[in-house]
């Protein structure tokens, strides 16, 4: 006898809304219905949106280094 139980897909496990009637074991169907599509995170950076042609140099890094803020009255030595 063939039954039809509706259920939902998450996370990679099937959800029964109701358990099927005489069945201990049995080879199933799984059939997907109009899928939810979820909307991508917004994120405020993705890899590879600054990258180019010119590749960062040792210069460039000693450049960009922190060394302290005068101003905020920290020792940062």
């Amino acid at each position: 006898m063939l039954q039809s139980i509706e259920g939902v897909y998450k996370h990679g496990k099937i959800e029964l809304s109701e358990l099927p009637c005489d069945v201990s074991e049995s080879r199933v169907l799984v059939t997907f219905l109009e899928p939810k599509k979820t909307p991508p995170q917004k994120q405020i950076m993705r890899f590879g949106m600054f990258s180019g042609k010119k590749q960062s140099t040792e210069e460039d890094f000693q450049i960009a280094e922190f060394h302290g803020d005068t101003k905020d009255g920290l020792d940062w030595s």
